[in-house]
């Protein structure tokens, strides 16, 4: 891999992306807590194949990521966070480097805006966890260039991943599919009063999906499905909204619908 990656961010994706990078070249991630660092450097030392002391991980310096190449922000699915995010990215990178969010249902073209570089920005939405999952939904703004679209191609195809462009729509092509599937698996919960153990075997077993809707729900953290669902214009049912009211926001938070030890 030629390029010199940064990570912003602390979060599921974010920890991923560094530990699958790790295995190729050195990354620095920024982070902005102690604690986030720590779920970042627990994350990558769990990933067969990582290398941990390849990976950098610094907290509220925005300096570190100065050197990198390609710039990947994985924050919270916020556009206003995002943007502020980006811009002040923009501004401050090496003119060649390029700058990529990990967005799953906000507009690429608006926050490559956002950058003051979208020639040189791109969308690359990775899946949880990153390890795992092969594909990459990339979505670029109309401005970007032949470079920006090859090179972020080629980052891809270095972290083993295949890379499928899509129209820069709300939710893109998976989850623009996805949460309407899983959204009603919530309202068949809410309507029938099955237990969310039964709902998943029946898709798990009758369907053949891996992971039934609620406990991918679960892996996506409620939260983070909310705002999909707003985006896409698929309003999330009001079980999901009652347990991101009161904290239990999937696994990360140890709680969703279902109970998960703490780590």
């Amino acid at each position: 891999m030629r390029e010199r990656l940064g990570i912003l961010g602390g979060g599921a994706i974010a920890s991923g992306i560094a530990a699958l990078a790790a295995q190729h070249v050195e990354v620095v991630v920024w982070v902005r807590s102690d604690r986030s660092a720590q779920r970042v450097r627990r994350h990558v030392e769990r990933v067969r194949g990582a290398n941990d002391e390849r990976v950098d991980v610094v907290v509220d310096d925005p300096a570190a990521l100065d050197g990198a190449t390609f710039v990947i922000e994985a924050i919270v699915e916020d556009a206003e966070e995002k943007a502020r995010h980006l811009s002040r990215l923009g501004a401050r990178l090496a003119p060649d480097a390029l700058l990529a969010t990990t967005t799953s249902s906000l507009s690429v073209a608006q926050l490559g805006e956002a950058s003051g570089r979208a020639d040189r920005f791109a969308g690359l939405h990775m899946f949880n966890p990153v390890a795992k999952m092969e594909l990459v939904e990339l979505a670029f703004p109309p401005a970007a260039s032949p470079e920006t679209r090859a090179r972020t191609r080629e980052l891809c195809g270095a972290l083993g991943k295949t890379a499928v462009e899509v129209p820069d729509i709300p939710g893109f092509v998976v989850n623009r599919l996805l949460f309407p599937y899983v959204f009603s698996a919530v309202r068949l919960l809410e309507e029938t009063g099955m237990a969310a153990e039964d709902v998943d075997t029946c898709m798990k077993l009758g369907a053949g999906h891996p992971l039934g809707p609620l406990s991918l729900l679960d892996l996506v953290g409620l939260d983070v499905a909310v705002a999909i669902g707003e985006e896409i214009g698929e309003p999330a049912p009001g079980r999901v909204r009652a347990l991101v009211q009161e904290g239990a926001l999937g696994r990360k938070a140890g709680r969703g619908f279902y109970v998960y030890p703490r780590t």
